[in-house]
């Protein structure tokens, strides 16, 4: 009977042992699973430091739209009001003001006051016109180049220090790109407007019917940024901040649809004023049509077929260089200085970087012929 109760007890004893064994690794399973546990925790902790990481990059981004406020700013800092007349009193706002005063807009280029706006706002070479700028002070100004063909002006004011635009490059000009307007649309109590849109067109050619005269524009950046009477002249510039075309037309007969002229055509004027303080503009003395203007001028100019490559020479002026030579009207200049031409802004944009006296080389097509001559640039 002892020995019976010695063994149920030892039993007890096994049956115990095992519990515990049991019980110690529950525990360290549950250890296990807590450490894990602690483990994932930390691992998510780290995602909030990703996610910190994240704002930090949102707060980059919206460092750069930041930057790109300042940008703008600091452009509307180098544009300014441009008026053929004083101003009469203390406000110009007129329910005609852009017509009845010439009112319109340009832009700094320089810090020793040249200004660049269209030759329609400032008037021809020579004339006389006033500049407000930012912080209101007015000065008298004077046109010192003048383009009527591409309605282009540059203007000087007697003042060191300015603040001035930066210049793109308009070769680089994409369809859908977003593009700012800046300008006084109506008066200078709106001055320095700034409107915002995408380039909607490139290398667009417009006809222009005004007193009696008709006229054509050619190689213009279309826009859908508002361009109203008064922002004739004024910058359009990239997201950068840099001008890219100078603001000049708009059709009145559809919404949404206004016109810039590269700023590429002027950069070598621009560059000659700012840097040598003169220009002495080199001519060659034609005037010609790209293939963009020649459906129009079919019937008036003779032209039976279609221009694929080249332009077409419309006039050529007594005595000048190319009259010299011997190129006629109805002739095709292909190239010049063995560059490819079929714009009429790429050949007067080679001919404003070239001084007076330097020789050029044009091929020319006539009665399905190529001729080449060189011509020697005289002073326009």
């Amino acid at each position: 009977m002892g020995n019976h109760a010695s063994k149920k007890w030892g039993f007890f004893r096994l049956l115990e042992g095992i519990a515990i064994v049991i019980l110690i690794i529950s525990f360290l399973v549950l250890a296990y699973c807590l450490y894990i546990s602690i483990k994932v925790e930390q691992d998510y902790g780290n995602s909030t430091v990703y996610e910190t990481k994240r704002t930090s990059s949102n707060e980059i981004v919206e460092n750069k739209d930041n930057e790109k406020t300042v940008s703008i700013e600091d452009v509307t800092e180098a544009v300014v009001g441009i008026s053929k007349i004083k101003s009469r009193g203390n406000t110009i706002f007129l329910n005609n003001g852009s017509e009845e005063l010439g009112l319109g807009t340009g832009f700094i280029v320089s810090e020793n006051g040249y200004i660049v706006t269209n030759q329609h706002v400032s008037g021809s070479k020579n004339s006389i016109c006033y500049v407000t700028l930012e912080d209101g002070r007015s000065f008298e100004a004077k046109v010192v180049w003048s383009d009527e063909d591409i309605d282009v002006s540059i203007i000087k004011i007697n003042m060191i220090g300015l603040p001035f635009v930066k210049l793109g490059n308009s070769e680089r000009n994409k369809i859908a790109q977003k593009v700012y307007a800046i300008g006084n649309p109506i008066g200078f109590e709106f001055q320095r407007t700034v409107t915002a849109g995408i380039i909607s067109g490139i290398n667009r050619t417009i006809k222009i019917e005004e007193e009696n005269k008709t006229s054509y524009m050619e190689d213009l950046i279309q826009t859908d940024a508002t361009i109203n009477p008064g922002n004739s002249g004024g910058p359009l510039i990239d997201e950068s901040g840099n001008v890219i075309g100078i603001n000049s037309v708009k059709i009145t007969s559809a919404e949404g649809i206004g016109f810039a002229i590269p700023i590429n055509i002027i950069k070598p004027i621009i560059k000659s004023f700012t840097e040598e303080g003169e220009y002495a503009q080199a001519t060659l003395g034609v005037f010609a049509y790209d293939k963009n203007i020649i459906p129009y001028l079919k019937s008036e100019i003779g032209l039976n077929k279609e221009l694929d490559s080249g332009i077409f020479i419309t006039s050529v002026n007594k005595n000048s260089p190319a009259s010299k030579a011997g190129l006629e009207e109805g002739d095709i200049i292909l190239q010049i200085d063995d560059i490819m031409i079929d714009k009429m802004s790429e050949l007067r944009t080679y001919i404003y970087s070239k001084k007076v006296g330097d020789n050029v080389r044009i091929k020319y097509l006539r009665d399905n012929k190529e001729y080449e001559v060189e011509i020697k640039l005289a002073k326009k």
